[in-house]
């Protein structure tokens, strides 16, 4: 199992700097160096730098199309710039995990941890992020890769 250690934990909300586009999932990849290249720069226009790793927001479960948000978190709300716009993650209880391995089966992870929340006798929301613990380069072992998992809950 490439999930590691679900557990229900209290997130903080987090100001965000990010794209936010409606995304088919042939498109993700993409997107996702798009927005970060777009967020990296705005950021360096307002002297900002991230607070942490980057992270893609789900708004919705993925289905055929969905809306997403790709950026970086920063320590306080940015200005929006062109495409780059200051949004947030939802503070509350989530479900939290860490997805090993490649991106390939992060899917089967997000279905591990959603079976695991049922199994806790919660709900999801439908909103959920990823943060990419590890960057992905073409020499990376896709084994060594870590992204957290973040499941917000209602109730």
């Amino acid at each position: 199992m490439t999930l590691q250690d679900p557990e229900i934990i209290t997130h903080a909300a987090q100001a965000t700097a990010v794209v936010r586009g409606s995304v088919g999932a042939d498109e993700i990849a993409a997107f996702y160096d798009s927005a970060y290249s777009a967020v990296v720069q705005a950021l360096g226009r307002q002297g900002v730098a991230p607070a942490g790793a980057a992270l893609g927001y789900y708004l919705s479960i993925p289905t055929e199309r969905f809306e997403l948000e790709a950026g970086f978190p920063t320590a306080a709300p940015i200005a929006d710039d062109g495409d780059v716009l200051a949004s947030e993650l939802p503070g509350g209880e989530v479900a939290h995990a860490v997805h090993a391995g490649g991106f390939e089966s992060l899917g089967d992870s997000w279905g591990a941890l959603m079976q695991w929340v049922g199994e806790q006798g919660r709900t999801a929301d439908g909103r959920m992020w990823e943060v990419y613990v590890t960057e992905p380069s073409p020499e990376t072992d896709p084994a060594t890769l870590r992204t957290e998992l973040y499941l917000l809950l209602t109730g």
